[in-house]
């Protein structure tokens, strides 16, 4: 008689220690991670995010209470606010075994010269310093939202600089071939990034340092390729939802190929942004 294995969490919590820092451009840093902590960890790619919890200055590594049952949320929402780990969302912008069998992972951070505790943490970041993440254990997960239908026949990206790292890693994902028009706004003109991809993709850059048009401005005057699409589209939450307005309502796209995410909100901070949810929620 054999037994099944016990259904392995999707979900759970991960320790990561800084290996080391690089500044891509201006206003982005990638911090990479590695350590003993992220065994298990199993990214699905593309648009990968998942929850960073960042320590306050003075402390070693982040608190974040978790029983022996996986829970935290009610135990860290207990805490004082500036005791309580600060709780961020992030893509997993690559996941990488090493020659010896360990696990790195990099992380993107945007950075802004008002950014909240994140943007100061990446900035100061040194090898060594420890973070806790509640991340994937399974590479099939619901935390990877871009996922094209079979019947695709071409993709539309739009991402501001918070979601350049998850538009960058779904580019790669995308089959060699596939048609995809990709708008990327960005602060500056250093922030420009040389992009890997197989798909037949158009790229188009958006500077607003430069005076570029909005994400609806620029996608209006495009001509769109024929065919079936699939959109994703991420980054502030009031340009999303004009951009997604227009595909669906001038576009005629059909809402349900349209993939939209609200990564911030022009003026909130994302323990206000939670708040809000929560109380519509309840």
């Amino acid at each position: 008689m054999t037994t099944a294995a016990a259904p392995v969490e999707p979900f759970r919590f991960f320790g990561l220690t800084v290996l080391r820092t690089r500044r891509l451009s201006p206003s982005m840093c990638r911090v990479t991670f590695g350590g003993p902590g992220l065994d298990g960890f199993a990214a699905g790619g593309r648009d990968q995010s998942l929850s960073l919890f960042l320590p306050h200055p003075g402390q070693r590594e982040p608190l974040v209470p978790v029983d022996a049952n996986g829970e935290w949320f009610t135990a860290w929402r207990a805490l004082p606010e500036d005791v309580r780990a600060v709780m961020r969302s992030y893509t997993v912008r690559a996941q990488r075994r090493t020659d010896d069998g360990s696990t790195e992972v990099d992380i993107d951070f945007a950075l802004h010269e008002d950014g909240g505790p994140a943007c100061r943490w990446a900035s100061a970041a040194a090898p060594g310093q420890l973070l806790k993440a509640l991340g994937p254990a399974v590479e099939d997960n619901t935390a990877v939202r871009f996922r094209p239908p079979q019947d695709t026949d071409w993709v539309l990206i739009w991402a501001d600089e918070t979601a350049l790292p998850a538009a960058s890693a779904a580019l790669e994902w995308l089959p060699a071939g596939t048609k995809a028009r990709v708008w990327l706004e960005i602060p500056h003109a250093q922030d420009r990034q040389a992009l890997r991809t197989a798909a037949d993709a158009r790229i188009s850059w958006l500077v607003r340092a430069e005076g570029a048009p909005s994400a609806v401005e620029a996608v209006r005057a495009a001509e769109l390729p024929e065919g079936t699409p699939y959109v994703w589209i991420a980054g502030e939450s009031s340009g999303v939802r004009a951009l997604r307005r227009h595909l669906v309502q001038e576009r005629q796209f059909d809402r349900r190929r349209v993939t939209f995410v609200g990564y911030w909100r022009r003026g909130l901070s994302e323990e206000q942004l939670r708040a809000e949810a929560a109380s519509q929620d309840a």
